[in-house]
């Protein structure tokens, strides 16, 4: 028997049909050992030595591994085809070793880049040695990825308060969203005019042409700059007579794009399918795995991290089978087509995604998957068949057209273009950046009417239409990842996961598809490029992506390329030690202008205070973050959050002090309301005793007058006392809510509104109907989202639900809260266990029911002595580490 490791169950499940009764497939579930987030990890003075830690976990499932290794004859380590894959192999085989696991035993390692009977067979077949060089560059990213992190993020933390980390990607992918922002911010529109002649042919037809040229000189975009300009043409072309003064009908091509890599389908599915790309590489996952497809389970599609964009020539000669029978054949091309790839700093070959088997249709498979899957393996096949088809032929047309009145002449072209033979276009058509054509002038889909030279046709009307130039677009997490590939930043593993990082560390935020950075990310990124300025550049990143490719390929040491980074790197954290924090925030002043100093609608002074009109405002440093403050404090209180515009309407009144209500009619206390860094509120006295009441969400703050500020300050308010226990019900807002409150039991109530207006009778029955629920149950459990399969090996159901603190997965009284922008319905079977299980073994509950056993107790005859060996050995290592340290000081 043969032990055989791959990664997921799902994938195990799958290579056990393929391999029999002769194999024990298990899954690692990922990867065993990672780094600890803690200072020591990786130690630069001990020629980088690295220290891994196993979590629970992943310490069963190789202790699983290893038990199975007594019986087996060869341990075979299959994990996914790139350098991540590498790396778990060499991880479990590090670990197998230490456990004295393996011993004569032959270990060999396989690859495969799709899960098929075929491709299993054949990589079994050909069996290989772990790939030194490639494990290198792993450990050479690891180590840098540690060390940019664990050296910077703590100078963030001192001299940023509010900043959460810096990353050696992650860092350089943030600046590229602030960068973008800037420019947006600094973008000045300019105005431009257009002016388009719709005009009907002597058979009657209408078409459009636009202006080309006027008075003898050449006219482009911006050339029309102003109404006058425009108006002066427009009135000499409502006057003129118009002239077909030539025609040309053009043949064009245009061939398809490459099959998908992992950036292009990220894009392509961002663009037709709205998926954002962590939804993307799940959904992929699953097909590349495999999907049950009449009773067998088979991958739909091959491994779909990569930025190779060619295909095997198997895979070549079965995609022109498939054209010839499904689009018949004349699409099939005389010979088939080679792509290379573009991208900078491409990594180790890989083919590009595409279906295992081109026959398999979308259609053909319908039934076996849901509908996110369908759409895409539907999207992959169509691409990659569409790589291998014919061209689309085209036929351009252009017509110059002359108009003259009184001695003045203006030219005008129309185009249109006809398509001849669909080609490619009959399989898949995409967004225009992926479409490849032989020329670079406009397309126009539009058919021109039949002309002819000399031809003069009437005048409809003349339009002149008045444009401004727009700024350019914000990055959507599809367009970021393509311009990091550009950039040649990062590697198909980790863009998904670099974007999830930007949105944990809240640096970014999705309006929408775009990427819009937070106030914290901006000044993440301009502190960075004030004094880590080379660590974001873009060209040192991926000069340093080379290197790890270059190690890779064993074409350099790993060590040697940690030397070169951390010599010159730890040199200039050093330096920013001595850096003051007033040096910080005048740099960032500087940096961050619009930012901090937005400009205001009366035009004053936007670094001046609009409360004491003399103080300076600048960036300020406080225990949560960063805001703007007025440089009198404390006579001044004047603050505002970063990002903000300065204050409007009451807000604006607020900046310039409490603005007085009236006074409590019980208290005789004056009431005013007030703004503070956490918002608007409303105040009753003065002092440390003043009750203080924030306005509630969706109030705005100029609808604030005495008598809402007064039933404010003084909630809770008593309703009534219960009929049965005759203590009082209270009504008021807390931290979760709007509530009603009786001798210890709250109930939700629906709106701030209901606080106020709720009676006796209603309160009544609201808190009756929580406590029919139950004690700590105040709503039921909430019906299950998907249904994700049996619990291996111990049974009962695995569901995903969504919950009072968001979705998460459960299994009997076991509930794991999925990780942060994790979508429900993309949750896996897999990757409920392993979070169950987690959450399991750190809550001390079994799976399945009961309590987790814990360590028998030792017998209290042996206690005395046991205490005593303990003590004595206990101080053995503190000595042998206090030894080790002189030794190495």
């Amino acid at each position: 028997m043969d032990v055989v490791v791959v990664e997921s169950p799902a994938k195990a499940k799958t290579i056990n049909k393929y391999l029999g009764s002769g194999y024990t497939v298990l899954a690692s579930f990922g990867h065993v050992r990672d780094l600890p987030a803690k200072d020591g990890s990786v130690r630069p003075d001990e020629d980088f030595a690295m220290s891994w830690s196993v979590d629970t976990a992943s310490n069963k499932r190789l202790n699983d591994i290893a038990t199975a290794m007594k019986s087996a004859d060869t341990l075979i380590l299959a994990t996914d085809p790139d350098r991540e894959g590498e790396a778990i192999s060499w991880h479990v085989l590090e670990v197998l070793n230490k456990k004295k696991a393996i011993k004569d035993k032959p270990v060999r390692r396989v690859v495969f880049n799709a899960i098929t009977k075929k491709a299993v067979t054949e990589a079994m077949a050909n069996p290989r040695d772990i790939d030194t060089p490639l494990v290198d560059a792993y450990l050479a990213r690891r180590a840098l990825d540690y060390l940019v992190g664990f050296t910077l993020s703590p100078v963030l933390w001192r001299k940023l308060p509010g900043a959460r980390s810096a990353g050696r990607v992650q860092s350089v992918a943030l600046r590229l969203v602030c960068d973008r922002e800037g420019e947006i911010e600094r973008f000045k529109p300019e105005e431009y005019w257009q002016i388009a002649a719709h005009l009907k042919t002597e058979g009657g037809q209408d078409f459009v042409a636009r202006l080309t040229g006027f008075d003898g000189k050449r006219i482009t975009k911006m050339d029309i700059a102003d109404g006058d300009h425009a108006g002066t043409i427009k009135a000499m072309l409502e006057s003129a007579a118009f002239t077909v003064d030539s025609l040309e009908a053009k043949p064009q091509k245009r061939n398809p794009a490459p099959p998908f890599t992992t950036s292009t389908l990220q894009q392509a599915a961002s663009a037709k399918l709205g998926f954002a790309p962590a939804r993307t590489m799940q959904v992929a996952q699953r097909l590349y795995e495999g999907i049950d497809v009449g009773g067998e389970t088979v991958g739909l599609i091959t491994y779909m991290r990569t930025d190779g964009v060619q295909m095997a020539p198997e895979a070549i000669t079965a995609s022109r089978d498939a054209i010839g029978k499904e689009f018949g054949a004349k699409y099939v091309p005389d010979q088939p087509r080679h792509y290379s790839t573009k991208a900078k700093n491409a990594q180790e070959a890989h083919e590009a995604i595409r279906p295992t088997d081109f026959m398999r249709t979308p259609a053909s498979v319908r039934g076996s998957l849901d509908g996110d899957q369908l759409k895409l393996y539907d999207l992959i096949w169509k691409r990659g068949i569409a790589s291998q088809m014919a061209s689309a032929e085209l036929e351009r047309t252009t017509v110059e057209i002359v108009a003259e009145d009184g001695g003045k002449r203006a030219t005008l072209r129309a185009t249109g273009s006809v398509v001849k033979f669909d080609g490619f276009l009959a399989a898949y058509t995409e967004h225009r950046d992926d479409m490849k054509t032989d020329s670079d002038d406009e397309d126009d889909s539009n058919r021109l009417p039949e002309m002819r030279t000399g031809e003069k046709p009437s005048r409809e009307k003349i339009e002149a239409t008045q444009h401004f130039t727009e700024p350019p677009p914000r990055y959507s997490e599809a367009s970021l990842i393509k311009k990091m590939e550009e950039l040649g930043i990062g590697r198909p593993s980790t863009y998904s996961a670099t974007l999830t990082t930007l949105r944990d560390r809240e640096y970014v935020k999705l309006d929408g598809k775009k990427l819009i950075p937070e106030a914290k990310g901006r000044l993440v990124t301009a502190f960075l490029q004030d004094f880590f300025e080379r660590y974001v550049e873009y060209d040192f990143t991926a000069s340093l992506e080379e290197k790890l490719d270059e190690i890779s390929a064993g074409r350099l040491n790993w060590k040697d390329v940690l030397r070169d980074f951390w010599k010159e790197f730890s040199a200039h954290v050093e330096e920013t030690k001595e850096l003051r924090i007033t040096d910080v925030l005048d740099a960032l002043n500087e940096q961050l202008e619009p930012l901090v100093f937005p400009a205001r609608e009366d035009g004053s002074d936007p670094r001046i205070c609009p409360k004491c009109g003399t103080g300076n405002l600048s960036l300020k440093l406080g225990k949560y973050g960063s805001f703007v403050g007025c440089s009198n404090y404390p006579e001044c209180n004047f603050t505002r959050q970063l990002g903000e515009e300065g204050p409007t309407g009451d807000e604006a009144a607020l900046a310039d002090g409490p603005k007085v209500l009236g006074t409590d009619p019980y208290t005789g206390d004056e009431i005013t309301l007030r703004s503070g860094r956490f918002g608007p509120y409303v105040q009753r006295g003065d002092g440390k005793e003043a009750k203080r009441t924030s306005v509630p969400k969706g109030w705005k703050v100029e609808d604030i007058d005495h008598e809402k500020a007064l039933a404010l300050v003084n909630l809770p308010r008593d309703v009534g006392q219960h009929p049965e226990s005759g203590k009082m019900i209270s009504a008021g807002l807390g931290r979760y809510g709007p509530f009603v409150l009786h001798d210890g039991t709250y109930a939700n109530l629906e709106s701030i509104e209901d606080v106020f207006s709720i009676g006796l009778n209603r309160a009544v029955t609201v808190l009756a109907e929580k406590v029919a629920k139950g004690p700590g149950r105040g709503r039921s459990a909430p019906a299950a989202l998907k249904e994700l399969g049996e619990f291996p090996e111990i049974g009962g159901p695995i569901t995903v639900r969504d919950g009072r603190y968001g979705p998460y997965v459960n299994h009997g009284k076991i509930n794991a809260t999925l990780p942060k922008n994790t979508e429900p319905m993309s949750v896996t079977l897999e990757d409920a266990v392993k979070l169950l299980t987690e959450k399991a073994e750190k809550s001390g509950k079994k799976l399945g029911g009961g309590k987790a056993k814990k360590p028998a107790a030792k017998k209290a005859s042996t206690k005395k002595a046991s205490t005593k060996k303990t003590a004595t050995k206990k101080k053995a290592p503190a000595k042998a580490k206090a030894a080790a340290s002189g030794e190495n000081g």
